[in-house]
């Protein structure tokens, strides 16, 4: 439970419907919540990667349980996949493309609307995989390297570990040539 219950309660919104109580979150409670800091928040916002936050009657930053989904979206692309912002965005618009069109499908029936529809989001979808692949490919890539650098030096090892065990062969038969000689 939060440390300011006000802060999870229905907040008036400027210029919002009062009967529309839709639970909003201040920024410091987002900012726990996805374990980010609110420059960051306010960051992506100006990007483009967040919509802009609503404000309250005392202009502060107002979030939905949709921008916390968005931003925890965000923050596993950035932090797990290493996209770039520019990436994230292009992945943040195809989400909000897909909710605009799951919006309007509840209320389009039109076979033809609906198709194209189906297209739009497929189309969206395949661009994101698309850069999903080439990021997992990276990865396999730089995986292999890596296991390939772990194998060389494994041989490494053990051909410098025979060597040290041939060395000191070497000097322990040596003392025992010198007293079989004397």
């Amino acid at each position: 439970m939060s440390d300011h219950p006000s802060e999870s309660l229905p907040i008036p919104i400027s210029g919002a419907d009062p009967s529309a109580e839709e639970r909003f979150l201040r920024i410091d409670e987002v900012a726990r919540r996805t374990n980010l800091t609110k420059r960051t928040l306010r960051y992506y916002e100006e990007l483009g990667l967040l919509e802009p936050a609503q404000r309250s009657e005392g202009n502060y930053r107002l979030y939905s349980e949709r921008d916390i989904r968005t931003l925890t979206h965000i923050k596993a692309m950035r932090d797990l996949l290493g996209l770039e912002l520019k990436e994230i965005r292009e992945m943040v618009a195809a989400e909000l493309e897909r909710d605009a069109i799951r919006e309007q499908w509840q209320s389009e029936s039109n076979p033809e609307w609906r198709m194209k529809a189906l297209d739009e989001v497929e189309h969206a979808v395949q661009r994101e995989l698309e850069m999903l692949e080439a990021r997992l490919t990276g990865l396999q890539e730089m995986r292999q390297s890596l296991q390939e650098r772990m194998e060389k030096y494994q041989r490494l090892r053990r051909e410098l570990r025979a060597q040290l065990r041939a060395q000191r062969a070497t000097r322990h038969a040596e003392p025992q040539e010198a007293a079989a000689e004397a």
